[in-house]
């Protein structure tokens, strides 16, 4: 497993647990639709790098860098083209 900071915007990724420090971050993560089993993909950087944004469950939403780092997820084989 890699954290979700580390995926690119080739990958598609299974987000697999949650392990932020923050209880409450841990639940809008939920709120926002990052449950385990759920296909997520990077789809942009800002330009600075921080945050990026990730679709997930059809919506797109930034994530910060240091809160993207608690997510784990796993690569699912094959990418698109």
């Amino acid at each position: 497993m890699i954290s979700l900071l580390n995926i690119t915007e080739k990958d598609n990724a299974v987000i697999q647990t949650i392990n932020h420090p923050d209880q409450d971050m841990t639940q809008r993560f939920y709120d926002l639709g990052f449950y385990p089993g759920t296909l997520v993909k990077k789809v942009l950087t800002s330009p600075k790098g921080d945050p990026i944004a990730y679709r997930v469950r059809g919506t797109t939403i930034a994530i910060r860098n240091y809160d993207a780092a608690y997510v784990e997820v796993m690569i699912q084989d094959g990418h698109d083209s």
